[in-house]
């Protein structure tokens, strides 16, 4: 697969904490009419702007519940020590103490929504509290509330492609910080339960094929649908970055205690010196429909992205 480089350098980022002294509300939507159908996309203020809903025809596909399990971004990072999930990172929708509860600790920035587009600027909070542990191991950040910012534009359709999400996230690394490793989970969606008939595209055949639903990455762009065939939606990231990043590696996820699912697309940047802190950007395309309309919109996606 041939992989097209991109990095988006889209906002003053530096500056943007300053907005944060003037409050911004969260609650948003954007519509769009494809076939007759409707397809509404919710961000609420309970999750700083993250996006709570994604319906079409009639069916929700996002499994929103606490401020984890949404479509949203995030990012993981070592603070120059040992690497564990989740003790270095920031959150777009939240932490994991304000688990249900009607507020975030991340902080809105900026939200601009209209014409089947939304963007929004979020200093993103740290998942763990300090002193929380994950799996046994300590948070290592002092603060609830980082210094990161993530920028998203989302836009429904992509030139004549209807039934996709162009999804493009900017993450800011602050300066004052030490790193030498990063983990960006530039997008995941959690879903509702049902959606378990796990698919990855076969670039060979260019169709779609099952994919084992174990935990874990691969390198093949995934979908997630029900059993039925009726509603679907994949992910597939055709940039990355020169030198350093590595990705993207698709994931597939099974929650059985939880009752939800999730896929997501992650980027990895290794540097025994130090991560710059400076911007990285990630852009993303989010088909949806049908399994098989979303493998129609692969084929066209990658036809376009990879020549």
């Amino acid at each position: 697969m041939r992989v097209q480089i991109v990095l988006l350098m889209v906002w003053t980022s530096f500056l943007v904490p300053a907005m944060a002294e003037k409050e911004i509300h969260g609650d948003a939507s954007i519509s769009k009419k494809i076939g007759g159908e409707e397809v509404v996309i919710t961000t609420t203020n309970r999750l700083a702007g993250a996006i709570h809903s994604f319906r079409y025809r009639g069916r929700e596909y996002i499994d929103s519940f606490d401020h984890g399990r949404q479509l949203q971004s995030a990012a993981n990072f070592d603070g120059g020590k040992k690497f564990f999930p989740e003790v270095f990172n920031p959150t777009e929708a939240g932490s994991e103490a304000d688990g249900r509860g009607p507020t975030s600790s991340s902080r809105l920035l900026q939200i601009k929504a209209g014409g089947g587009e939304i963007s929004t600027s979020c200093q993103m909070a740290f998942w763990l509290k300090p002193g929380g542990k994950s799996n046994g191991n300590l948070a290592y950040n002092s603060t609830i509330l980082s210094n990161h910012i993530l920028h998203k534009h989302v836009r429904i359709g992509f030139e004549d492609i209807e039934q996709v999400l162009d999804y493009r996230v900017t993450f800011v690394m602050p300066k004052g910080e030490h790193h030498t490793y990063a983990q960006f989970e530039a997008l995941t969606g959690y879903m509702p339960w049902d959606f378990q008939n796990f698919l990855r595209w076969e670039s060979g055949q260019k169709k779609l094929v099952p994919l084992e639903k174990i935990q874990g990455e691969q390198r093949y762009p995934v979908v997630l649908a029900t059993a039925d065939g009726r509603h679907a939606m994949g992910i597939y990231a055709p940039a990355k970055f020169r030198g350093d990043c590595v990705g993207p590696g698709y994931g597939r996820f099974v929650f059985p205690e939880d009752k939800v699912v999730k896929w997501n697309a992650v980027f990895r940047i290794r540097n025994e010196k130090v991560v710059p802190p400076k911007e990285y950007g990630f852009r993303m395309f989010v088909p949806f429909g049908t399994v098989a309309e979303v493998e129609k919109t692969f084929a066209t996606l990658m036809d376009r992205m990879e020549r």
